[in-house]
């Protein structure tokens, strides 16, 4: 069977095959009319990533016009970017498991497990030099690796929910970790780890810790958007069934997506060991709360086959940016928790309408390019 695709402005295209549906088209392009204009620019309000960022610059606004001396400073916005670089590291990772429709919950407590053993190796090798430093690397990138393994085989394998498994080895991770320390956190790191990674500056005050939470970003963002990998990932999530047909190996797929999160993991428990110069076990608690609703608000649908690394990133500083904005304002940090908690479920609810209209066959669209549309009706 041999499909032909014809646009009036063009010729007609037909596939060579049907495993191989490449379609490329060839038009005429007409001269911009002033009515394309409008339609323009509702599609541009309508970018999910554009929506995100434009709440995040109202809260920059908002909370700069109330203290503009105080809020933006170098030295606040400097300390939103640091105290949002680990959970950045975590999101690239969280980012991938909720693309494919699971959940990981035991991101914050694999984070202390690396740090405990990181830590621990560390001292017992001693020394205050580099190469101490990338022991400890290797030994906490490979106990996360450890726990992401862990997690993908029992749910891709044994085919538990990833909601059970990763509540169990969240209370697992974080449990051996108090049977190592003994509950007591542990502070050993080379001096060298804390001077540079966990307090030194690239250039000025451009923090040495966001910069490297920046490359795991960016590398998240090409591995999910120009890679085989990144590729499966969405297919696994959009249509598990459909990705096996194609030919998809979903199990070995969501074994790697787990592993890297994993791993992604356990390099944020020697990044936080240096910055903390402790491994904070009773400190992150919320840790793994706080990233999904971090990549939930950017984008990232719950329900899999949808996400962004970059709505990720947006989405994590918007938390961060309200706990310092209400502090300096004067306002109890807690209602940082309240006002998170209402745009999580809002945008859950978002997500649901937007599934709900595609799957009916309805445009949607968002409330900002009605917004466009209202604008240009009225010029």
């Amino acid at each position: 069977m041999r499909t032909s695709l014809k646009r009036q402005d063009g010729p007609a295209v037909t596939p060579s095959s049907r495993e191989d549906l490449t379609v490329t088209v060839t038009t005429g392009r007409a001269p911009a009319t002033t009515e394309d204009r409008p339609r323009r620019l509702q599609r541009v309000l309508g970018l999910q990533a554009l929506q995100i960022v434009l709440i995040l610059f109202v809260i920059v606004v908002v909370f700069g016009t109330l203290a503009p001396q105080s809020f933006l400073s170098a030295y606040n916005i400097r300390s939103i970017v640091v105290n949002t670089s680990i959970l950045a590291v975590l999101g690239v990772g969280m980012t991938f498991v909720i693309i494919t429709g699971g959940i990981d919950l035991s991101i914050g407590s694999v984070l202390v497990f690396a740090g405990v053993v990181a830590s621990k190796t560390m001292e017992a090798a001693g020394g205050q030099g580099w190469g101490v430093a990338a022991l400890g690397l290797l030994v906490a990138a490979g106990s996360g690796l450890a726990w992401g393994l862990l997690n993908g085989v029992l749910i891709a394998k044994a085919k538990v929910p990833p909601l059970i498994v990763t509540l169990g080895t969240f209370g697992a991770a974080l449990g051996f970790a108090q049977i190592i320390t003994g509950g007591i956190d542990l502070r050993a790191a080379p001096t060298v780890l804390v001077d540079s990674v966990g307090f030194g500056n690239v250039v000025g005050q451009v923090p040495l810790l966001s910069v490297i939470a920046a490359v795991v970003v960016v590398l998240g963002m090409v591995l999910l958007h120009k890679t085989r990998f990144g590729l499966f990932t969405y297919a696994v999530g959009s249509n598990i069934e459909a990705g096996r047909r194609t030919g998809v190996k979903v199990d070995r797929q969501l074994i790697k997506v787990y592993a890297f999160a994993g791993l992604l993991a356990g390099f944020a428990g020697l990044l936080n060991l240096a910055f903390f110069q402790s491994t904070t076990i009773g400190g992150q608690s919320n840790t793994n709360l706080n990233v999904i609703a971090g990549v939930v608000i950017g984008g990232t649908s719950l329900f899999g086959g949808f996400g962004t690394v970059f709505g990720t990133v947006i989405g994590l500083f918007i938390p961060t940016t309200l706990q310092s904005g209400f502090v300096i304002v004067g306002v109890q940090p807690f209602w940082q928790q309240v006002v998170v908690g209402i745009v999580l479920v809002a945008a859950v609810w978002l997500d649901q309408k937007r599934r709900a209209d595609a799957q009916s066959g309805k445009p949607r669209q968002s409330v900002l390019a009605r917004l466009g549309r209202g604008s240009s009706k009225g010029n």
